[in-house]
């Protein structure tokens, strides 16, 4: 229990403060839909709520990652995150589906909902409150990239650097973007069906939130289903092996390796070295590649391999600059 404690600790932040704040917005929107009926509160109640299970879950599986390695799971549990956003993209896809669905009916049958103000003023709060969580995990990705901003720079930076973020966090960040966006939109709608006689305006931006939450479920997937396979990160073994190749000693890199498993990397270096070399040179520069390669960001185990040195150079350094992040000690 005191381990469990402890992981827990080092669990996504950005995810159980999301998680927490969809939940209070929950709340309120559905009490809001039960006393107006509005479709369009319908259709956020269940966002929220698909948003808030989601980031608990994102939280579990992003501490539950951090267990140390074992006997039997020798790589750790990183690839854990993977598998919980996984399912957890399936609650977001039923969500979405209701959603359209009532949307639909509504265009079918429009009917107008009462309690304008209060309907508006519902809304308008929890877009303030997403505002909030949506800012918070900008930050979580310029701080995740090591990326330095002033004023309110992140706010259009995080955008570029979303890609190069925590798995949760880009979660966190694509949800809580479609929250704001779909609070607005139902804003719009409510306006709309109170000052005009298209009652079906409500049932459109319900069928719209439900497609932008399709979207993330797609998005989210495709990008998690690829670290639970184990992916490789081409750019980091670009990186890696124009370090590599620039160490004493280093005649050539063969082939560099790395396997992406949630927040981790595991890499393996094989390089080729003069065959005239002794036992000990051999195990000095295998003792300096690993100190070296581990001080990178999110690199938890190396494997250098040697080969001796074929005269022909094959390793290509970039002529393009390598992304920041794994520049950061």
């Amino acid at each position: 229990m005191k381990e469990l404690f402890i992981m827990l600790k080092k669990g996504n932040k950005s995810a159980i403060m999301a998680a927490i704040v969809n939940l209070i917005i929950s709340i309120i929107k559905g009490v809001a839909y039960l006393f107006t009926g509005n479709v369009a509160l319908f259709a956020e109640t269940l966002h929220s709520l698909g948003d808030s299970a989601n980031q608990f879950f994102v939280f579990i599986g992003s501490a539950l990652s951090k267990k140390a390695p074992t006997g039997r799971f020798p790589n750790g549990f990183g690839r854990l995150v993977n598998l919980v956003l996984l399912g957890a993209v399936l609650i977001v896809g039923i969500m979405s589906y209701e959603t359209i669905k009532e949307g639909y009916l509504h265009i079918i049958k429009p009917t107008e909902s009462s309690y304008f103000l209060v309907s508006l003023g519902v809304l308008f709060i929890s877009v303030v409150l997403e505002t909030f969580v949506l800012l918070k995990a900008m930050r979580e990705i310029m701080h995740e990239t090591g990326e330095e901003t002033t004023g309110i720079s992140y706010f259009y930076k995080s955008f570029g650097k979303y890609k190069d973020a925590k798995p949760a966090t880009r979660l966190v960040f694509l949800e809580d973007l479609v929250a704001t966006v779909g609070g607005l939109l139902a804003m719009i709608a409510i306006v709309i069906s109170h000052y005009s006689p298209f009652h079906a305006a409500e049932g459109i931006a319900s069928i719209m939130i439900g497609i932008l939450m399709l979207m993330v479920v797609g998005k989210v997937f495709l990008d998690n289903a690829a670290g639970a396979l184990g992916e490789a990160d081409e750019v980091m073994e670009q990186y890696i092996g124009d370090k590599v190749i620039k160490e004493q000693g280093i005649q050539d890199v063969h082939d560099v390796v790395v396997i992406k498993e949630g927040e981790d990397f595991h890499v393996e270096v094989s390089v080729e070295i003069d065959p005239g070399m002794t036992v000990a040179e051999m195990d000095d520069i295998k003792d300096r590649l690993k100190s070296k390669i581990l001080q990178e960001k999110g690199v938890v185990d190396v494997l250098v391999d040697f080969d001796e040195d074929d005269g022909i150079r094959t390793w290509k350094k970039s002529s393009e600059p390598l992304k920041e992040v794994y520049e950061e000690k």
